[in-house]
């Protein structure tokens, strides 16, 4: 990844094109033109149109209720004169990556453009990988011009990482770059945080469920599966204090998986080996403990003590409770954001929202007689540090206003 993006950031777009042709077989367009949105708009079925506009809907909805309710300007006097606050401003440009190798991640598009937007970036471009001959999934191109994207690559892997951050195609360089990705994306992604600023740093997707004795064996054996299918490396997690529903659970996932199409039973299989587990615990508080200790990035609880586990749990991504929502839901379409902290990180992040793409700004202004005060501490503090020149600067205004040191 550091060879081919050192490569990328002198061949610029030809090296994107070389490489594009190179992993991807595609010799096509790269900036996906308005010829090719409007066809798509034609060709494509009205029930999948409907579909994206539903989920667009409700994600519009919850993230412009983030906004009202996510941060305020305000000017606050901190002593007589001084002024200080805080003003709200999205980043000018932020780059969306949009899956399409094994699955085409449509809702990812709908999750990080309409939450972009909702924020007021100003530009945003998606990239999202290119099949042979066609260029990114349609249904992807489609979603993402609905949700608002200004420009739309079909670029994939390391060139989409390297044209968003160095503002190729001529675009201007992303500020930020969100959206979920394979090891190669994520591995871009931390090795240019710093010259761009990323969401999070993602690992494969992961499922917890926390269930006691009343939650619904098959309810939570398919829900594993559900989350199970995205990769080889995605964790199955159970926490349950019924050792019934444990052992209904290890007995059932198997015939489940066996009972899906080739590539998810491929993928849910080797998760499931691999990667799933089944704690017996001893209490409720047990239960708690261990999730949190895990931070999964989506959590089920399906117990009879919701309102509980609601208030004490601290430690996930986003938290569905009861068995009438699951992962699936909140994935496609009822709202919340899909981009979630994998790995542990929901120990001090949460995932995507509105407020990723907006900068709290802080600014202050001060009267003339503030400097009496404010002015002197500023040039003792600079000399105690040992900062001459930003002593002057003070000293300079308190000889203006007539002040002494």
């Amino acid at each position: 990844v550091r060879d081919l993006l050192k490569d990328i950031e002198s061949s610029k777009e030809q090296g994107c094109i070389d490489l594009t042709k190179k992993f991807d077989k595609y010799d096509g367009e790269i900036v996906v033109s308005k010829e090719r949105i409007d066809e798509i708009k034609k060709t494509l079925d009205q029930k999948t149109k409907d579909d994206v506009q539903f989920s667009y809907d409700r994600v519009r909805k919850f993230a412009e209720a983030q906004l009202k309710n996510y941060g305020q300007d305000f000017e606050v006097e901190l002593s007589k004169g001084l002024y200080a606050g805080q003003k709200l401003v999205p980043v000018n440009t932020a780059g969306c990556y949009v899956p399409g190798g094994r699955y085409a991640h449509i809702a990812s598009a709908v999750m990080s453009v309409t939450t972009a937007k909702v924020a007021g970036v100003k530009n945003v471009i998606v990239c999202s990988p290119p099949k042979e001959g066609i260029g990114a999934h349609p249904t992807i191109i489609y979603t993402a011009d609905l949700c608002g994207a200004d420009v739309i690559l079909n670029l994939g892997g390391v060139p989409a990482i390297a044209a968003m951050t160095n503002g190729l195609f001529n675009n201007p360089p992303a500020d930020i770059l969100v959206g979920p990705g394979n090891q190669f994306v994520a591995e871009a992604k931390r090795i240019l945080f710093g010259k761009v600023g990323i969401d999070l740093f993602a690992g494969p997707t992961e499922i917890a469920i926390i269930a006691d004795a009343k939650a619904d064996p098959e309810i939570v054996a398919v829900d594993l599966v559900g989350q199970a299918e995205h990769g080889y490396n995605s964790p199955a997690w159970l926490y349950t204090t019924s050792k019934r529903i444990g052992d209904y659970v290890i007995k059932r996932v198997p015939e489940l998986i066996a009972e899906l199409p080739d590539l998810p039973r491929e993928n849910a299989g080797a998760a499931w080996r691999d990667y799933g587990e089944v704690i017996l615990c001893d209490t409720d508080e047990e239960m708690a403990t261990i999730s949190d200790e895990y931070a999964p990035e989506h959590l089920e609880v399906q117990t009879q003590n919701l309102e509980w586990f609601h208030k004490r749990l601290k430690n996930y991504g986003s938290l569905f409770i009861g068995e009438e929502t699951t992962v699936a839901y909140g994935d496609k379409c009822s709202g919340t954001n899909h981009i979630l902290p994998t790995k542990g990180a929901a120990r001090y992040t949460g995932g995507l929202f509105v407020g990723k793409f907006i900068k709290t700004l802080s600014f202050q202004r001060m009267s003339k007689e503030s400097t009496k005060s404010v002015g002197a501490a500023c040039a003792r503090i600079s000399r105690y540090e040992g900062m001459e020149a930003h002593a002057r600067t003070g000293d300079a205004r308190l000889r203006k206003y007539g002040f002494s040191n």
